[in-house]
């Protein structure tokens, strides 16, 4: 009797441990067990606002968020991106991730199948004009009668034009960029160039983009309001919770605000208005007064001590305090795991001796790694491109050259041409490719200003 009761107790033990076992694996997985597994799976999309990779850091004002919301938590964002919002939301209720950081629409179609949670925003989309001198600024869309507004074809932007020219009456000279590789950040740069007149893109977009042409106007709305947000699955209202209330309690606190500040706010890039000439101040035959510095570091690493200043000056104008909006310090604008990598901490970073003598190791490094093409010239403008972007845009950038038949060796017109094709979806997404979009304007304007400098140096100053 006694060894029947025992093989009962054990049976019931060990269905009890099965149940337990079972109800473990059918819960959802939500903030506990996220918690223990230390990685956030965090949805998105490869954009200039959302995450993107620049001088080989991960970036964007939905990562940083969600980085800071999992900062907060003691947990590891891992990154995975989806070709779109319906299949982003798809891959979330698949179980592919745990949130989706990226602005989806707030609708009847997804109301009832997601959580919407986290960070929330109201946009909108916005007339991009030119604001200078002699310009006439469009105030009402009522002015935009009679007048060209280039989009993208088929884009919610071309889409929306239509529906407001005929809810004017029509008389709006609605033009398309027809050509594909054209994007709407594309022609926001030629708005701002006078190349055309007027364009459409999102709020957030349009300002993003005015922290790099600082002439713009983007306050006249002519859309509805749109509100968007995160979202969880419906299986997990304790992360829902939770980022409801850490985004409650941060948005007025400095973690939340540098973020909208980095992105929104921060000029990216330095003006002419901005830029000036020491040997005004020190005599000619005088960069800058790190000169000393740039010829010994130039001797000792076997580079030309003009073009090390050429690179200071793009990077900072020589102001040794200068931190850029990406987080590139000091006069040779290094990111501050460069420097680390090198064996400099972030603090030494700001002495001008320390920064040349980094900034002059990593570019001796750049120019190395890609000894292969065999022509000095080419190897600088290589250097100089993936100083600037990051090594894995540049290296992406050859990978296409040399798929589509151009000369990987070689920048202009050739490596210079796959870096402006990494901001269209059907490049940046070729298997070839190993890190994302990219913005490439920045980049080709960067080695053009700091060739053209070099040689007006060389021209004007001593070796």
């Amino acid at each position: 009797m006694k060894k029947r009761a025992f093989f009962l107790s054990l049976l019931l033990l060990l269905l009890s441990a099965c149940s337990l076992f079972t109800d473990k694996e059918e819960l959802p997985h939500d903030l506990p067990s996220i918690l223990d597994s230390d990685t956030l799976r965090v949805l998105t999309l490869n954009t200039s606002t959302s995450y993107f990779i620049y001088r080989d850091q991960p970036m964007g004002y939905h990562y940083d968020m969600i980085r800071a919301f999992c900062n907060y938590h003691g947990l590891v964002p891992e990154i995975i991106l989806a070709p779109g919002i319906a299949s982003m939301v798809q891959m979330l209720q698949e179980g592919a991730g745990d949130v989706i950081a990226y602005h989806v629409p707030v609708t009847r179609e997804y109301r009832d199948s997601v959580t919407y949670c986290g960070l929330q925003q109201i946009n909108h989309q916005v007339l991009v004009q030119r604001a200078m001198r002699g310009d006439t600024l469009l105030r009402d869309v009522t002015d935009l009668i009679g007048k060209r507004v280039t989009v993208t074809t088929g884009s919610r932007y071309h889409q929306r034009m239509i529906h407001l020219n005929e809810e004017l009456g029509g008389g709006i000279l609605i033009e398309t960029a027809g050509s594909d590789s054209i994007v709407t950040e594309d022609l926001i740069r030629m708005v701002s160039r006078g190349e055309i007149a007027y364009t459409v893109a999102d709020d957030d977009l349009a300002r993003f983009n005015k922290t790099y042409f600082r002439n713009l106007h983007t306050d006249l709305q002519i859309s509805f309001d749109q509100r968007s947000s995160w979202v969880v699955r419906n299986d997990t209202p304790i992360l829902a919770d939770s980022l409801n209330s850490w985004f409650e309690s941060k948005s007025a606190e400095p973690v939340f605000m540098r973020i909208m500040k980095r992105y929104f706010e921060e000029t990216k890039g330095f003006y002419e208005e901005d830029r000036f000439s020491y040997s005004e101040i020190l005599g000619p035959g005088v960069i800058s007064p790190f000169d000393n510095y740039f010829r010994k570091e130039g001797a000792r690493q076997g580079i030309d001590w003009r073009l090390l200043a050429a690179l200071a000056y793009q990077e900072s104008t020589f102001r040794t305090e200068e931190s850029s909006w990406a987080g590139a310090v000091g006069l040779m604008g290094l990111m501050p795991a460069t420097a680390a990598s090198l064996g400099i901490t972030s603090d030494q970073l700001y002495d001008p001796e320390h920064n040349i003598r980094v900034g002059t190791q990593y570019l001796k490094n750049l120019i190395a790694l890609f000894s292969s093409v065999g022509d000095r010239s080419e190897e600088i403008k290589l250097a100089l491109a993936a100083y600037n972007g990051g090594i894995g845009h540049i290296s992406d950038a050859r990978a296409l050259a040399e798929k589509y038949e151009a000369d990987k060796n070689v920048w202009e017109g050739n490596v210079e041409r796959f870096v402006q094709l990494k901001s269209l979806e059907q490049y940046y997404t070729d298997p070839v490719c190993r890190n994302g979009y990219f913005r490439g304007d920045e980049t080709i304007n960067y080695v053009r200003e700091v060739i053209a400098r070099w040689e007006q140096y060389r021209q004007s100053v001593k070796e």
